[in-house]
């Protein structure tokens, strides 16, 4: 069931973010609305396959560019390239990364893109949560629930005992580097950018899009939010959110996405990441988007299987980091995955001295 929370605040919220030009001090704003804090480089953990020469090169390139501590750069060994882990081979590795972790880790970075699924779930929900079949389904079915969903903390691993896990990564080292430098270069920008949500002519991909207009309405006076009945956008020079629902999604590389955008597609491959018949999410991230999401089975066109616009635009206004937002956007993840650079954090304020 689709949770009001968000829409109930948003309006309020975002007015009082402390937004550039809004008037509204943060100083007298209540703790409850005032920009949110975002994870950073000492709150993350690295995870490198030192089997596969590309997930170390990118593993090594984004841990110096996020400062990583070398505490926090965890070293497992498997089989490279292959699209499936089996459940065996992922929880023998997940005790490895356990053990691995310190206790202050609140989320994962990966940094590879083959293995993307764990059995009947997405690698990234595998290592947020650990492996469980609650998160699978068999037909058009709902799957397990998200604590995260909508939460206010800033320490998912504290209060859920959950680590949001995000891919960094590219089939290329250059693909990774330009993923991560654009993520960094989003860092304290305020842009000034457009969200675009899509109701397009495929109705099926189309079952979040009923929530559009809410959100349209809701950040009317704060945003720009453009509600389009249409199949996609082209020649936007502005797009730093772009939320849609195609097998494909033609002319991509014709818009133009700042430093931290989000961009994805509700369909049923998007992250079969090898080999699928629908376009993939990595398609977003060549087109210059900073994150995406999609299904790597078959999950059914259950909006609450796929990021909630409403949310994304909640958390990431204020401030909270990339993987944060999105992650905090989606209700039942375990089979999808999240790509990206997870640090990025376009509407934060830096922390003062």
């Amino acid at each position: 069931m689709f949770n009001a929370k968000p829409f109930q605040l948003l309006r309020l919220i975002l007015a009082l973010a402390c937004l550039p030009g809004n008037s509204v001090q943060a100083e007298a704003i209540s703790p409850l609305y005032r920009p949110a804090p975002a994870l950073s480089g000492q709150d993350l953990a690295v995870i490198v396959n030192d089997a596969d020469p590309l997930s170390r090169q990118i593993g090594e390139y984004y841990s110096q560019q996020r400062q990583i501590p070398a505490e926090q750069i965890i070293h497992l060994q498997f089989p490279p390239r292959q699209a499936v882990m089996s459940q065996r081979t992922f929880e023998a590795l997940k005790r490895q990364v356990d053990q691995q972790t310190p206790a202050h880790v609140q989320a994962y970075a990966l940094t590879w893109l083959l293995p993307f699924r764990v059995d009947c779930m997405s690698i990234t929900t595998a290592f947020a949560a650990g492996y469980d079949p609650a998160f699978c389904a068999k037909g058009c079915q709902t799957t397990r629930n998200s604590p995260y969903f909508t939460s206010e903390t800033d320490k998912p691993f504290k209060a859920h005992a959950w680590r949001p896990t995000m891919a960094v990564a590219g089939k290329t080292f250059e693909e990774a580097k330009k993923l991560i430098d654009t993520g960094v270069a989003a860092d304290y920008s305020h842009p000034q950018g457009a969200a675009y949500l899509l109701k397009t002519s495929d109705k099926a991909r189309s079952s979040r899009a009923q929530n559009f207009p809410k959100v349209a309405e809701a950040l009317q006076n704060f945003w720009p939010v453009h509600y389009l009945e249409q199949d996609y956008i082209s020649g936007r020079q502005d797009v730093m959110f772009y939320f849609t629902g195609l097998t494909h999604v033609p002319h991509l590389d014709e818009n133009r996405y700042l430093p931290g955008a989000i961009a994805d597609h509700l369909t049923s491959a998007g992250g079969v990441l090898s080999g699928g018949g629908q376009m993939s999410i990595t398609e977003w991230l060549r087109a210059g988007a900073t994150a995406s999401y999609g299904a790597v089975v078959e999950p059914c066109n259950f909006p609450a299987k796929f990021p909630n616009p409403g949310v994304v635009l909640y958390f990431y206004l204020r401030g909270s980091s990339l993987i944060e937002a999105y992650w905090k956007s989606v209700q039942q993840p375990g089979q999808g995955i999240f790509v990206g650079e997870p640090l990025a954090k376009p509407f934060a304020y830096r922390p003062k001295p």
